[in-house]
């Protein structure tokens, strides 16, 4: 007796969904646990804690304290960078954001020095944290919209860093 060579064939389709879809699952799952070990803090986009709790930033697995977070109500993909004295910005961003500049000034940066135009945002949101009126750069080159959380930022915070965490407080009253 032989086989109906359409149910083999429908089989072999079976046989091949099957697998697609194990490969498309396996991806999609993968993918979540890049996505988790690169941007640790992504939550902190939709963060809604108790105002005056403190933020705390996970490291990534290449070491920085990377965070999502607004700039005048528009989601951005911070790098916090402590040894920056305010927030930086590519021209990108601060075209998206429809920012404009108010003077120029040169900074020293990892790159070496860079002539770059100040600007005010008018709010910057890390979590349930923001601060109005902060000081900020734009760079020529920094890339994509992604910025460096500075010190015109971090300086309204007590910031602890230990263990692979740092932690931003309000600061007590004095």
């Amino acid at each position: 007796m032989g086989h109906d060579p359409s149910a083999r064939r429908a089989g072999w389709i079976m046989l091949a969904l099957f697998w697609m879809l194990a490969l498309a699952t396996g991806t999609w799952f993968y993918q979540g646990v890049l996505e988790r070990r690169d941007h640790p803090n992504r939550h902190l986009l939709d963060d809604a804690a108790e105002p005056g709790a403190s933020v705390v930033l996970q490291r990534n697995r290449a070491g920085h304290y990377m965070a999502a977070g607004r700039i005048n109500g528009e989601p951005v993909d911070f790098l916090v960078d402590t040894g920056a004295t305010h927030v930086a910005i590519s021209a990108s961003l601060a075209a998206r954001l429809g920012l404009e500049a108010t003077g120029q000034a040169w900074f020293e940066t990892a790159n070496g020095r860079v002539r770059g135009e100040l600007t005010v945002l008018d709010e910057v949101r890390l979590g349930h944290l923001g601060i109005g009126s902060v000081r900020a750069v734009i760079l020529p080159e920094i890339g994509g919209d992604r910025a460096l959380l500075g010190m015109s930022f971090l300086n309204h915070f007590d910031i602890r860093v230990r263990d692979g965490q740092m932690v931003l407080m309000v600061p007590e009253a004095r």
